[in-house]
């Protein structure tokens, strides 16, 4: 068994969802559930199939969305995993309930404009995803500073009143 590092290849304000699903009806229900949920949303989102075709099933509405979900997926190549990548001002907070209410979904690893790395396991069969690494260590603990700052950044991007 070979453990591989895969890092996610995109523009660093674009925030992705990466998860594992179960069966080839993922890729429909996703866009279901994001057009539904956030009207007019720009998203590309790409499934890899595990079993018969083995093929990497994909959807959107955004073109370079689609390219992006297409690469990443590919790259990645662990069965039952789908990773979906939002379009500029669309974010992860707005579509997880609706991504959560999709049965076949049973895993989401990360949610992430951050970079990352994906952790993958490959057996000579097929692939798995053991886990991601998500953007940077800490630097320290936040203090009075950093706890009034970050009250105020919620309040200024309108995520609290």
């Amino acid at each position: 068994m070979e453990i591989l590092s895969v890092k996610i290849e995109k523009p660093e304000e674009i925030n992705f969802i990466l998860g594992q699903s179960h069966f080839i009806k993922t890729v429909e229900d996703i866009h279901e559930a994001l057009v539904s949920s956030v009207p007019g949303i720009k998203f590309g989102l790409a499934f890899c199939e595990a079993s018969g075709k083995c093929l990497i099933r994909w959807s959107g509405t955004d073109p370079e969305m689609i390219e992006l979900a297409k690469q990443n997926a590919l790259n990645i190549s662990a069965g039952h995993s789908f990773i979906l990548f939002l379009g500029n001002g669309f974010y992860p907070i707005n579509v997880i309930h609706a991504l959560q209410r999709v049965p076949e979904i049973v895993n989401l690893f990360c949610a992430t404009a951050n970079p990352t790395e994906v952790i993958v396991a490959d057996t000579g069969v097929g692939r798995g995803i053991l886990g991601v690494v998500d953007g940077f260590k800490p630097q320290g603990i936040e203090d009075e500073e950093g706890i009034q700052w970050r009250k105020r950044f919620l309040r200024m991007i309108g995520y609290k009143s």
